[in-house]
């Protein structure tokens, strides 16, 4: 497992802040330092498994599968109006990534990137029912020969830093890496109406692994 290029210069930044404060505390609170040592190691491990990049190889490829696009917690499965490209109801389906959660976001299916938009915006938190709509995001649609989907990364309260690396007409392989969502948030999923979801609220997914619907 590797770490995410968007961690480098914040795990390089923690490090030198860590040791620095660590060397004034053994000289001038030695009795401290042990204490702050445990914590400060502590915090660190917990800033680089934040930018874990695991490697994950699509056990099956298909043009009609969709693949989970970030790892985390459905919480979204309904009809809902897409205002943005489609302006249309599309079935949505939204997962829920925790802090604690790997957030390299990734292509549900492979194909041509037909739009990509970035929205500044608000920092409600992930599940407020505006926030799709007035948080800071970012639209990516994605077709290929059998389906046009939708992906919108989703800015929260804590996750204030979005990174998206497409552009239109940019070809995607299915799982390629599209973006990254800094410290949680949400995507979300427009399919069409007819997709046959294989997951349901409440369950985990993880990115390139678990199949989020079929078309």
């Amino acid at each position: 497992m590797s770490i995410h290029r968007e961690g480098y210069l914040i795990i390089l930044i923690a490090t030198l802040l860590l040791v620095g404060v660590n060397l004034l505390c053994a000289q001038y609170l030695p009795i401290l330092q042990p204490w702050l040592g445990v914590l400060s190691l502590g915090f660190w491990g917990l800033i680089v498994q934040f930018f874990r990049n695991p490697k994950r190889a699509i056990p099956t490829m298909g043009e009609g599968i969709i693949y989970a696009p970030a790892d985390g917690q459905v919480v979204v499965i309904e009809e809902a109006e897409e205002p943005e490209y489609f302006k249309e109801k599309k079935l949505q389906v939204s997962i829920f990534m925790s802090p604690l959660n790997v957030h390299v976001n990734r292509a549900a299916i492979g194909g041509t990137v037909q739009y990509a938009q970035y929205h500044p915006g608000k920092y409600l938190v992930a599940w407020h029912p505006k926030s799709s709509t007035e948080n800071e995001r970012t639209t990516v649609v994605i077709k290929n020969g059998k389906v046009e989907i939708l992906l919108r990364q989703i800015a929260g309260a804590v996750a204030r830093r979005i990174r998206y690396y497409v552009k239109p007409g940019q070809t995607l392989v299915q799982g390629e890496e599209f973006g990254f969502i800094k410290f949680g948030s949400r995507v979300d999923l427009f399919l069409p109406l007819d997709a046959e979801v294989k997951v349901k609220i409440g369950q985990k997914v993880k990115g390139n692994v678990d199949v989020i619907a079929v078309c």
